[in-house]
C-alpha cells in the first residue's frame, strides 16, 4: 500500500530515513533498504542534512525507486533558485517520485562546506506553493505545463520549541498547510508531552503529523542532544536507563520500539525512524 493510501485509510505509516552516500556507491544504501520493502511505506531521502555534501536526494531517490522502493524525497530551499527547484520537482514526478518533503535546509556554516552561500530564493511556504502550482498545470512564471505532476506534499516543523519560537513554528505550520502541505514531520521525539503545546494548535487527529523516532546510540549521544538541541526533549529517565543498562545498544533499540508503539497508540498518522548509521538495527525496531 502506498504512503498516500495509508494516509487516506488512516493506517499507521512507517517511514525510514535513507541517507544518500557521500560518494557514488549506492550499494550499501540499497542493501539496507531492500530487506525492509514489505515493512516500510516510504524511505525518506534527505537533501544533504546537516549541510554535508552527499549524493543529491533526487539521485538517491531514483536509485531506490528503481528497486521498487517507495520514497519521500526532501527538496531544500537552501540549495536552488526557483527555476532549479521547479525543474527538480518535475524530474522527480517523471521518475514516479511523488512524495515530496519541503525543508528549509541546514545552514551551510555547520556543514563540511562552510564557505557555501545559501540560496533561499523561496522560503518553505513559497516552495510548497510552487509545487501546488505545478500540480495545477502552471509554473511560477504563469506558463502552462505540457503535463502536470501529482504530489503528496509534506514539510517539517520544530514542534518541540517553546515560547515565542513555538508560536512562530505554529504560525509557519498553519501557513504550510494552507500552501498545500499534507503531512508534517517533527524532529526526534522521546516524550509526547514535549509537543503537546504544538498539538493544541495543530491537531494530529486532523493533520497528518509524523514524529521522528531517533535511535540513540549511547549515553553520550543522548546527553549531547539534550544539551545542544532546543527543539528536542530527552527526559532524564531515558538517559539514566541507558546509563544503567548492561546492554546499552539493546536498551537504545528498546526505547525506539517503545516510542514507535506509543505513537501508534496515541493515534499519530505514522512515524519516521532515523538510525544515523545503525541501519542494521531497523529490522529489530520494526519487529512486532
Amino acid at each position: 500500500m502506498s504512503l498516500k493510501s495509508k494516509f487516506e485509510t488512516g493506517e499507521f505509516a512507517i517511514l525510514v530515513e535513507a541517507e544518500p552516500p557521500k560518494g557514488v556507491d549506492i550499494s550499501p544504501m540499497l542493501a539496507h533498504a531492500e530487506p525492509l520493502k514489505d515493512k516500510v511505506d516510504a524511505f525518506v531521502v534527505p537533501e544533504m542534512s546537516n549541510a554535508i555534501l552527499r549524493m543529491s536526494a533526487l539521485g538517491a531517490a531514483i536509485a531506490l525507486q528503481n528497486k521498487g522502493l517507495e520514497t519521500a524525497m526532501q527538496i531544500s530551499c537552501r540549495d536552488r533558485n526557483q527555476l532549479a527547484l521547479q525543474a527538480d520537482l518535475l524530474a522527480a514526478a517523471a521518475c514516479d517520485i511523488n512524495n515530496i518533503i519541503a525543508v528549509p535546509g541546514d545552514d551551510p556554516k555547520i556543514g563540511d562546506h562552510p564557505q557555501t552561500k545559501a540560496v533561499n530564493e523561496l522560503n518553505l511556504v513559497e516552495l510548497l506553493q510552487a509545487a501546488k502550482k505545478l500540480q495545477q498545470g502552471n509554473d511560477l512564471g504563469g506558463n502552462p505545463l505540457s503535463s502536470a505532476p501529482s504530489f503528496l506534499l509534506g514539510t517539517v516543523a520544530n514542534a518541540g520549541m517553546t515560547g515565542k519560537n513555538l508560536t512562530k513554528e505554529i504560525d509557519n505550520s498553519k501557513e504550510c498547510l494552507t500552501a498545500g502541505a499534507q503531512f508534517i514531520i517533527t524532529p526526534p521525539l522521546f516524550d509526547i508531552a514535549a509537543i503537546e503545546p504544538y498539538l493544541r494548535q495543530i491537531d494530529h487527529k486532523t493533520t497528518k503529523i509524523i514524529p521522528t523516532v531517533l535511535l540513540l546510540k549511547s549515553v553520550g549521544m543522548a546527553r549531547y542532544i539534550k544539551q545542544t538541541q532546543d527543539n528536542v526533549v530527552i527526559p532524564d529517565g531515558i538517559i539514566d536507563r541507558i546509563r544503567k543498562a548492561s546492554d546499552k545498544a539493546k536498551t537504545c533499540t528498546d526505547i525506539a520500539k517503545e516510542m514507535l508503539e506509543s505513537l501508534k497508540q496515541k493515534g499519530f498518522a505514522g512515524a519516521m525512524i532515523s538510525t544515523v548509521g545503525w541501519e542494521h538495527k531497523l529490522m529489530e525496531i520494526l519487529k512486532p
